[in-house]
């Protein structure tokens, strides 16, 4: 599979500018030349600085992008991030898709992070989902990566993960397992959603690799994985993001994921200041 970032910068590019950037057509010079700094109006873990550079690049391969931090870095609010030098009229015009996207990444290695923290001596580990934003799903699963997180599947063909659904549709988890073991080559794990005791019970009989605990209370989380013992690894999901992940951590999970990573979170405040 390929994963064309520049495809989706360009879009991101004619999306914004449109037939032209009139304002800054009308009122800054073809000629002038500018400086300007990147800075964090806040704290947080920054991510997404290459790709904040190749729009400039894509507009104007003369434009200087210089790092001052690198991706995984936490900064502190006040802090220059990285510093530009070119023509006015082409920084002004990618302005706003750059913030974007290092806003947006950022906002999600920060969110990841403070979760990272918070699991710090257990065994968990924070994981995302496949709750992204539509064409940005890599760059949003590097940002997790960046925040100190690991990523779930990128697609349906990274692993099979049978939810709630397909246990409905194929008639029963014995069902649903044994037509995926049927497909499933010996690198290819099993998953299984479960929501209550029988179901775990079902999920063990079956052989599955990996048994999720959907939604499930933290007394009901700690049964769950005594009654699976190391039988399997034990994912908790369901609402995670709202929860205490210390706690949760704490029942003996292997994995917590959690989709308010990537789908619930509040962008970095970073803007771009020209110098006078």
């Amino acid at each position: 599979m390929t994963y064309n970032i520049d495809s989706i910068l360009r879009r991101a590019l004619d999306e914004d500018i449109g037939n032209g950037d009139i304002t800054t057509m009308a009122t800054v010079d073809s000629d002038t030349k500018i400086e300007g700094s990147f800075i964090a109006k806040e704290d947080g873990v920054i991510c997404g600085l290459a790709v904040a550079k190749r729009v400039f690049e894509l507009l104007d391969g003369d434009i200087e992008f210089i790092f001052n931090v690198k991706d995984g870095d936490e900064v502190k609010k006040g802090d220059i991030i990285a510093k530009i030098f070119g023509s006015a009229q082409n920084i002004l015009t990618g302005e706003r898709v750059a913030l974007n996207f290092l806003q947006r990444l950022s906002g999600i290695a920060t969110r990841t992070n403070v979760a990272v923290r918070q699991v710090a001596g257990t065994k968990a580990t924070i994981a995302d989902t496949r709750k992204t934003t539509p064409g940005l799903r890599m760059l949003e699963k590097y940002a997790v990566r960046v925040g100190g997180g690991s990523n779930h599947r990128f697609n349906l063909a990274d692993g099979i993960l049978i939810k709630d659904n397909h246990i409905r549709a194929a008639g029963g988890i014995k069902q649903a397992v044994e037509r995926a073991k049927r497909l499933a080559h010996h690198m290819l794990k099993i998953e299984v959603e479960v929501e209550n005791f029988k179901q775990i019970e079902e999920a063990l009989e079956c052989g599955a690799d990996i048994i999720m605990l959907d939604n499930m209370n933290i007394d009901d989380m700690k049964r769950a994985v005594n009654m699976i013992n190391g039988k399997a690894l034990v994912e908790a999901s369901g609402n995670m993001g709202e929860k205490d992940l210390s706690e949760v951590a704490n029942t003996g999970v292997d994995i917590i994921s959690i989709g308010a990573l990537t789908h619930t979170i509040c962008a970095m405040d970073i803007s771009l200041r020209f110098k006078d």
